[in-house]
């Protein structure tokens, strides 16, 4: 009976898989065209590097993601592999989109002044100098990040880069661990039981990714007063949305494959996972036309250079005095200069020179934030040792000084018995 139901399920996906390949290719042709226009246009036009290396880092997750599920569609041997590529591109992306809003604030150094200005503005000015730092340390202790992150001020950017970088690392170990773990016969992709590694690095990922995420809600709703000219909510939107719904997804077929709603055919639940992310790459690819246009980097002010443009914008307003109402005409002319482009082999270099030796200081200091309380710890471990050795050791000094002090004083006494003895 379970032979015949399987050859079913495996007669169902021959004749659904090559339909589904189709279709899925066509949402994949769509999605890499969009993106890649979108990328070469940013890399034309190539002007603000310290906020469009990022773009371009967000943008790439669209071509990764198709390119990798459209193969593991064709290609379903080439699954586990292609889940290790998107995993790692995953966390890099999100990674990528925090350093694109500490970018548009104007880079590390003005957001800590941002901070530090929003903390002593919610602090308050203190009565006292001796006041001034109780009530500092005691607020901006680590709880309030859960309830008044604005009091943290620089320790809140270091929250958030520790949060999207420990995500980052944790997802690239998690994926070759899959690795490692099948080619050991015990991962079992998609399978809640406890023999297998695949449940435990579902826990730790959806932990992880959830902290990542919460710690960049919270940078997000401290600073987004400051970010409403690049219209954070819908690019937080739909960047979120590609991240947090996929792997929900993934775990919802999981799931429904393990209750048995689904067919418990493994080939069936990844093309199904990888046949609805297809179409939602080409859905998340016209997203990004509007979220993350180029507009906004191809016209800058005006100078001598490029060709100068003049935009005129009118609005009418209605103004009331007494009880009359007059309309007003209020004009506002914009003259921008078209930029000159740059060119693409150097905006890629740009990209990847200074893109990894940010990430790599980064990691350096996360894993240095990491190490820094551990070593503390192991430090006041071995001084309660040595502490409790030496005392120890003193104890025993004292008893080798008593035992020698009762001895000298016993032979005294021997003496004297022994000289009283002979007179007698």
């Amino acid at each position: 009976m379970a032979s015949n139901s399987r050859s079913a399920y495996a007669d169902a996906y021959q004749r659904l898989h090559q339909p589904a390949l189709i279709t899925a290719g066509c949402f994949v042709v769509v999605a890499l065209i969009l993106s890649i226009f979108l990328i070469l246009q940013h890399l034309r036009y190539y002007t603000n590097p310290a906020e469009q290396k990022w773009i371009v880092a967000v943008l790439f997750m669209v071509p990764v993601y198709a390119t990798e599920l459209i193969i593991s569609l064709w290609f379903p041997k080439a699954s586990l592999a292609c889940d290790i590529l998107r995993n790692c591109y995953e966390a890099f992306a999100l990674y990528s989109f925090g350093s694109y809003l500490i970018a548009c604030l104007g880079g590390e150094s003005r957001v800590i002044e941002l901070l530090e200005n929003k903390s002593r503005k919610q602090l308050g000015e203190p009565l006292l100098e001796g006041e001034d730092e109780n009530r500092t340390v005691q607020e901006r202790s680590f709880s309030n990040f859960f309830f008044k992150p604005c009091t943290l001020g620089k320790d809140l950017l270091a929250i958030e880069k520790f949060g999207l970088v420990q995500y980052m690392i944790l997802k690239t170990v998690c994926a070759f661990l899959a690795l490692l773990l099948e080619l050991f016969g015990v991962y079992g992709d998609g399978e809640f039981k406890w023999n297998y590694g695949y449940p435990y690095i579902a826990v730790v990922l959806n932990f992880s990714q959830m902290w990542a995420l919460y710690c960049l809600v919270k940078f997000y709703n401290v600073a987004h007063e400051r970010l409403q000219s690049i219209k954070p909510l819908a690019k937080f939107i739909s960047f979120k949305a590609i991240v947090f719904a996929t792997w929900w997804q993934g775990v919802g077929i999981a799931l429904l494959h393990t209750i048995g709603v689904l067919p418990k055919e493994g080939k069936l639940q990844t093309g199904l996972q990888d046949f609805l992310i297809c179409m939602e790459m080409a859905i998340a690819a016209v997203a990004h036309v509007y979220v993350f246009p180029v507009e906004p980097y191809r016209f800058l002010p005006v100078s001598e250079y490029g060709k100068v443009t003049t935009e005129t914008t009118k609005e009418t307003l209605k103004l009331k005095e007494g009880d009359k109402e007059k309309s007003a005409v209020l004009e506002k002319t914009e003259t921008n200069v078209e930029a000159p482009g740059t060119s693409v082999t150097e905006s890629v270099q740009n990209i990847v020179v200074e893109g990894v030796q940010h990430v790599v200081q980064d990691v350096v200091l996360t894993i240095n934030q990491a190490i820094g309380p551990v070593e503390k710890g192991v430090t006041k471990i071995q001084e309660t040792f040595y502490h409790k050795s030496e005392a120890e050791d003193s104890d025993d000094q004292e008893e080798k000084v008593e035992q020698h002090v009762e001895e000298n004083h016993s032979e005294s006494e021997t003496h004297v018995n022994s000289g009283r003895d002979v007179d007698t």
